[in-house]
């Protein structure tokens, strides 16, 4: 086996094409890339970027998700940049504040969307992947980049949201991918075999598993279009037609089938494994997938963007009974996981709460050009005073099991306290969700109006869920407003847009 120094994320890709050049890389809904193809298309564009930028410097990609967006953030890569993925479906105004604080030194989008990156990107240098491609650029030059990369140079930058209305960038390095896509590749046992159904979009760091990890097994990474997310038979028919063997998935978007029941249309038999995170996974939608595939290993994840992707997991077992949550599980290798109190003493007893830390070389580099954040949340290990040593404080709370199992227990800023008792909105969700004839359920916190507020979708009535809901919460805990709607509005990552319900309180129904 050819085996080339990883101090890039690129020797992945050099290595498959090595081994299996003719082998499908990456397929979307019009075209295939082998490996060959692959290497070559991205070298053409990281020879462009490279003459327009030189290395080092951040690189926005503003292109559907397909092959070709694909391409030009690893072009970025063989330039020796980083890239960021500036999503087509976010408006205007954010993918300006984005823009702002990432300071591109060139932005690349496609012809089709050329006017209107021109619009948005005022002032920023703009060149089309098209023209990219058809430049025939000396290429020798990206073989003294890679020589100069090391591994702690950033890979990318996601945004995420900010608390003072400016999208936070977070920096991951190469280091830090390796690190983990190494580690997850070997323990969920993916082969050159697999065909990862790539659901999230580029700018989500799940997507970042689909990515490296295929690359890393010279599997096939097959692009699932946006627009198949509001056409659940098609989306069940793509699967099917890739002959999908992973899907490493939000939350939200696996409840898009069950929701629907577009397992009852059709089953993807080839699909072995299916990782979820991002949100608490609905017991009922999870039975809808045992129930069509019950020989798949399915395993929870967790973990924040700023510890790149993931620093635990827990593989289901087929006989456990988890009415009372499922188990966000037990570290990756490499990483420290562990639990701090409000005065920064680890918690270790059973059933005690505290907030979720992490260290190891999996952390993210930071926020870019935000000192401010970087100071809040990359901090010095309180239990360490001997020598530097940074930790990541998620904002997450967590508690033991019996059996040395991390649950996770909510956000800190959505424990309330509430006619005197400390509340976890999550276990209210909880509760609401188990109930029959409700879907998806999500429970908000009026401070104005120190009211609470529960929404959810589904066929039982809005009275009759209060009474139910009376048999299994203290009064307390019951939300004086219920309200069913539509669908719950979602974030652009397949989250429950809590923000947009607190506002507009849902398509409302009754």
């Amino acid at each position: 086996m050819i085996f080339l120094m990883k101090y890039n994320v690129l020797s992945y890709i050099e290595n498959s094409f090595r081994l299996y050049p003719d082998k499908t890389a990456v397929t979307d809904e019009v075209k295939s890339l082998s490996y060959s193809q692959l290497y070559s298309v991205c070298r053409s564009v990281g020879a462009g970027i490279y003459l327009r930028t030189g290395e080092k410097k951040p690189v926005g990609v503003y292109m559907e998700k397909n092959a070709d967006s694909l391409c030009a953030m690893l072009g970025a890569c063989f330039a020796g940049c980083f890239y960021s993925s500036l999503s087509t479906e976010l408006p205007s105004q954010r993918l300006s504040k984005m823009v702002f604080v990432l300071k591109p030194a060139l932005i690349i989008t496609n012809n089709e969307l050329r006017e209107k990156a021109a619009s948005i990107f005022n002032g920023f240098d703009i060149v089309t992947f098209e023209q990219l491609l058809s430049e025939k650029n000396d290429e020798s030059v990206l073989e003294s980049v890679r020589e100069r990369v090391i591994d702690t140079d950033p890979l990318y930058i996601n945004f995420t949201s900010g608390s003072t209305g400016t999208p936070k960038g977070i920096a991951v390095s190469h280091r830090s991918v390796i690190d983990f896509i190494d580690c997850f590749s070997e323990t969920f046992g993916f082969s050159e075999d697999d065909v990862f159904a790539n659901q999230a979009p580029f700018d989500f760091d799940v997507s970042v598993k689909d990515i490296y990890t295929a690359f890393k097994c010279s599997a096939t990474l097959a692009v699932v279009p946006r627009r198949l997310f509001s056409a659940p038979a098609e989306l069940i028919d793509y699967l099917c037609e890739k002959k999908a063997t992973v899907m490493i998935w939000a939350v939200s978007a696996l409840c898009l089938l069950s929701t629907f029941h577009a397992l009852d249309y059709r089953t993807p038999e080839t699909v072995k494994k299916i990782l979820f995170s991002g949100e608490v996974m609905p017991l009922k939608a999870l039975k809808g997938f045992l129930k069509h595939l019950p020989d798949a290993m399915y395993v929870n994840l967790y973990g924040p963007t700023e510890i790149t992707c993931n620093c635990t997991y827990h593989i289901l077992e087929k006989d456990r009974d988890y009415t009372d949550g499922i188990p966000i599980g037990k570290p990756f290798l490499n990483e420290d996981v562990f639990l701090l109190d409000g005065e920064d003493k680890k918690v270790a007893e059973v059933g005690n709460i505290g907030e979720i830390c992490v260290r190891g070389t999996a952390l993210a580099l930071g926020y870019y050009s935000c000192d401010e954040q970087n100071m809040a949340h990359f901090v010095q290990n309180p239990l360490n005073p001997y020598y530097p040593e940074l930790i990541y404080r998620t904002g997450d709370l967590g508690r033991y099991g019996e059996n040395g199992e991390l649950f996770f227990c909510g956000r800190k800023d959505f424990q309330i306290k509430y006619m005197g008792h400390r509340i976890e909105l999550e276990e209210i969700e909880r509760a609401m969700g188990a109930i029959d004839g409700v879907e998806r359920c999500c429970c908000l916190f009026d401070e104005k109006k120190s009211r609470l507020k529960g929404f959810y979708v589904g066929s039982i009535e809005k009275d009759e869920l209060h009474n139910e809901m009376k048999e299994k919460l203290p009064a307390f805990m019951i939300p004086g407003m219920i309200r069913r709607v539509e669908e719950m509005p979602l974030t652009k990552n397949g989250k429950i847009d809590r923000k947009a319900l607190e506002e507009n309180g849902g398509a409302r129904k009754n």
